[in-house]
């Protein structure tokens, strides 16, 4: 595995696994609205450390992860 996850399940298991942080829809949501806003420190920080590119991963996994749990909900 690299150090900086290349899909989805390498970086669920980075986050729930290695770093021990539940993927919780609420959780997904709150990264969310910082990493969709460009104009916050915290995500300028990202962007300046791992790239726009990469930004657009996470916020596609973060995604996948609040869908995920809505759809858990529905069956």
């Amino acid at each position: 595995m690299a150090i900086i996850p290349q899909n989805f399940e390498e970086w669920k298991i980075c986050i729930e696994q290695k770093c021990g942080i539940p993927l919780t829809r609420q959780f997904a949501e709150q990264r969310l609205a910082i990493y969709k806003n460009e104009k916050l420190p915290e995500t300028q920080r990202f962007i300046a450390r791992y790239g726009a590119d990469h930004l657009q991963h996470i916020i596609a996994w973060f995604t996948r992860v609040v869908e995920e749990k809505k759809n858990e909900l529905s069956v």
